[in-house]
């Protein structure tokens, strides 16, 4: 099928906005496409899909390289499964460390606020804490 769609339209079909086309385009995610006589992009069906699919990838948290890893086994009619299923199971790992960094961040900012007379005296635990230089760093 013959690719129709300038970029506006690209960008409406897939949910990604112009700026990150162009960008998928110049880091090699997606394939470089279709110009008219004038010069401006067009886009078919399957550079669509590919959008959706970063789209997708990203949603789920997927860093640029894992979403070039994922597009490479997407497109391998060949791939074995266990390298998706590798790739899936790091990236929730990652995720679990992020989860568990942001869960401690929250519980000290509590303990922080919660020791905070929050009235008309200077004395704040919360700046105190964020002026104290950590015990690897002194």
């Amino acid at each position: 099928m013959q690719p129709t769609l300038n970029i506006g339209g690209a960008s409406q079909r897939s949910g990604v906005s112009p700026k990150m086309i162009r960008h998928y385009e110049a880091i090699g995610l997606l394939p470089a496409p279709h110009r008219t006589e004038a010069g401006y992009r067009l886009y078919g069906p399957d550079d669509i899909h590919t959008l959706q699919f970063i789209r997708r990838a990203r949603d789920l948290g997927f860093g640029m390289q894992d979403i070039a890893q994922l597009l490479d086994l997407w497109r391998d009619r060949h791939r074995a499964s266990a390298a998706v299923k590798r790739l899936a199971l790091g990236h929730v790992q990652a995720l679990q460390e992020r989860i568990d960094a942001l869960d401690a961040m929250k519980r000290t900012l509590h303990r922080l606020a919660t020791q905070c007379q929050g009235d008309d005296r200077p004395n704040c635990p919360i700046l105190d804490d964020l002026a104290t230089p950590p015990a690897d760093m002194s």
